[in-house]
């Protein structure tokens, strides 16, 4: 009978005690948590989020013309497929002065698309849109464009993206501008806005 070959481990680690080991002398040992005990009697404090002033109920006071409308970046392709003018096509569904607004964000990504989006690029580069700066990092629209929504609620968001669209209908005071049947339309959007009021 032969002899039987062992095969060499690679890559095995010594076995090592564990710091909570009986083994281990009293100073070395790793002391075990205490659990700090709750007092029935104290407070509890917790910490919720303020309620917008601009809110009357689901009602939001800031919006109202002249209308400014963060556009996201599908929002500018498809209204370029639909041959629909951006400005004209917003004043047409709110009757009422509308001001564009791009984050650097949206910009990015357009810039991002290539070539191929160059119409989409000369848009978005009009004088009548209000370039709006971006402090955060990274370059996702998306997460962006909520994140301003919840902090200034004076907004309507034009997207496409049905994502994006469930995230903003979370949040409360905000209409969103989508495309159909060729025209903009609104979504969440009271009939008094546009009224005057005395």
């Amino acid at each position: 009978m032969g002899k039987q070959k062992k095969t060499r481990k690679y890559a095995t680690m010594k076995r090592m005690l564990s710091l909570r080991d009986e083994r281990l002398k009293e100073k070395d040992r790793l002391k075990p948590k205490k659990k700090e005990k709750k007092d029935p009697s104290a407070l509890k404090e917790r910490e919720v989020p303020q309620h917008p002033s601009c809110l009357f109920f689901q009602y939001n006071t800031q919006l109202g013309p002249p209308y400014h409308i963060l556009v996201d970046t599908n929002f500018i392709n498809f209204s370029i497929k639909a041959k629909l003018d951006l400005v004209q096509s917003m004043m047409d569904c709110l009757y009422a002065k509308c001001i564009p607004c791009i984050t650097d964000c949206v910009m990015a990504e357009i810039e991002k698309l290539g070539q191929k989006y160059r119409v989409a690029l000369r848009i978005a580069k009009d004088p009548r849109f209000d370039r709006l700066p971006c402090s955060h990092k990274g370059t996702y629209a998306d997460d962006c464009l909520v994140q301003r929504v919840t902090q200034h609620k004076c907004y309507i968001v034009a997207t496409v993206d049905r994502d994006l669209k469930r995230r903003i209908r979370k949040i409360p005071g905000v209409p969103i501008m989508y495309i159909s049947n060729h025209r903009y339309n609104i979504e969440r959007m009271p009939d008094d806005y546009g009224a005057p009021r005395f």
